[in-house]
């Protein structure tokens, strides 16, 4: 694939690797309802008024074999005898690897290749967070099993809109699927293993109040993502 933004290390790329990459890719992570959409969108434009190609995206359901993944891991299905079907932590982590080995390969790569910048709400750090922070599995198994899924790709900027669960949660509108139904204290954990995943990595995230104003989250984006343009 070449000097993109992808290192088989697993980690993510440096400016000098951007400048000689034609593709870009960025990333949006919280817990639901900090505004990630809203903010992905922004970009979007803002990426699009300065002459780029974008490609906008997500996880899990950024393939059609991620739709399928994605109905299976967020609305809670019954089995014949009306009996709610659950899913093991193990097998819920699997699930997740499967839609982003899957999302690599067909949308992200081919797309950065191309000289486009890849914006997907939700990626690798999600499922640390989930599943490693909100389901109590281990780190180092999840990140192992993400990395060898996408054959070490990182994006070159993360930013975390961070807020208290308890609050992102009254942003709500309509039913909550099972992540968002997990509880309060799955949603507290997830919400800290952000945190310490973005202390661990400085260089790559930048994490936003996201209980600010729309305006004054963009504020704080549109600078940075100027930054790694130029």
């Amino acid at each position: 694939m070449g000097q993109e933004a992808v290192l088989n290390t697993g980690q993510s790329a440096t400016r000098q690797d951007i400048g000689r990459s034609q593709g870009l890719f960025i990333s949006f992570e919280g817990v639901d309802g900090v505004g990630k959409t809203t903010q992905v969108e922004r970009l979007r434009v803002f990426l699009e008024s300065r002459g780029r190609q974008v490609v906008v995206t997500r996880e899990p359901g950024g393939t059609q074999l991620g739709v399928a993944l994605r109905g299976l891991l967020l609305e809670a299905g019954t089995d014949e005898e009306g009996q709610e079907v659950d899913i093991s932590p193990r097998a819920e982590a699997l699930l997740f690897a499967a839609d982003r080995a899957q999302h690599v390969a067909q949308v992200i790569r081919p797309a950065m290749d191309a000289g486009a910048v890849v914006i997907s709400d939700r990626y690798l750090d999600s499922s640390l967070a989930y599943q490693a922070g909100g389901r109590e599995l281990t780190a180092a198994a999840i990140r192992s099993l993400s990395l060898w899924a996408t054959d070490g790709l990182l994006p070159a900027r993360t930013y975390l809109l961070d807020m208290d669960p308890a609050l992102s949660h009254q942003r709500f509108s309509g039913a909550a699927d099972r992540m968002e139904s997990a509880g309060s204290d799955f949603q507290t954990r997830t919400r800290q293993e952000f945190l310490k995943l973005a202390a661990q990595e400085r260089q790559r995230f930048r994490v936003i109040d996201a209980s600010q104003p729309i305006d004054q989250v963009w504020r704080q984006i549109q600078p940075d993502c100027e930054g790694l343009l130029a």
